[in-house]
């Protein structure tokens, strides 16, 4: 099993993002700024989780545990989601900025992941880069619009983008077995998504009258890849888990 270690690597770090901002989306239910804005968040909390269980369920044809006991029966030092992901929703500027920083950099890890040389993960891409193409459109759409919107609009779209910028450069975080990836095709590696990422995400940024920070305050926010987390991901965990953790082989 030595020799997939390293596809294990990409895999929980995938899942684990997709998981906690799942849940962290749907955290908004209810509590939309707009009835709209309320069924979009809740929708693409669904599409996340429903992907993060289809990459837990390739870890379990590896041999790893099932996809419930991946989930809910580990602590947050064994979680490799980036630290971007846990962080609290704030107010919505927070949260659609991240979603517009995030799925843009899932969509294209997806569509690179797509031509995979491992055909598992090629085949959950394929089927999932759609869904993760509409989470892209929303978040442009409503980047530029409250970008280009009033002044106070604009203030909060830009201070949110300012801060959430170098932790969702943590995304990009390499890991130990980057080159056996790169080398296998197996993935094209994270310095390569990441400058897709910028391309992608600089031209809907000045559409929407922002700016990037200045490249020279860029500081990628690292650890979370290495299960290294900020204070909020154990009570997030504590919160997700309780329920199965009453008693995890009841039967539903």
């Amino acid at each position: 099993m030595s020799d997939q270690l390293h596809i294990k690597e990409l895999l929980y770090k995938m899942a684990d993002d997709l998981l906690i901002i799942g849940h962290r989306n749907g955290e908004w239910t209810g509590f939309g700024p707009l009835l709209e804005e309320d069924i979009a968040f809740s929708s693409m909390a669904q599409d996340k989780i429903g992907q993060a269980l289809a990459l837990y369920t390739i870890l379990n044809q590896m041999g790893e545990q099932d996809p419930d006991t991946i989930a809910f029966m580990r602590n947050a030092n064994q979680f490799h989601c980036s630290q971007l992901v846990e962080q609290p929703n704030g107010e919505y500027d927070f949260s659609l900025v991240r979603h517009f920083l995030y799925d843009h950099a899932d969509l294209l890890r997806f569509e690179s992941l797509a031509t995979s040389s491992f055909s598992p993960l090629a085949k959950v891409a394929r089927k999932v880069k759609g869904e993760v193409k509409y989470h892209v459109f929303h978040g442009d759409t409503f980047l530029m619009k409250l970008g280009n919107g009033n002044e106070e609009s604009h203030a909060r779209m830009q201070n949110a983008l300012d801060a959430t910028f170098n932790l969702a450069l943590g995304i990009f975080e390499p890991g130990d077995a980057e080159e056996q990836l790169i080398g296998e095709g197996i993935f094209i590696g994270e310095k390569a998504l990441q400058e897709r990422w910028l391309e992608a995400i600089t031209p809907v940024i000045l559409k929407a009258n922002l700016r990037l920070p200045a490249e020279n305050t860029w500081q990628p926010v690292y650890g979370g890849r290495k299960g290294q987390h900020s204070a909020h991901l154990q009570p997030l965990l504590d919160e997700m888990t309780e329920v199965f953790r009453i008693d995890p082989g009841a039967e539903w």
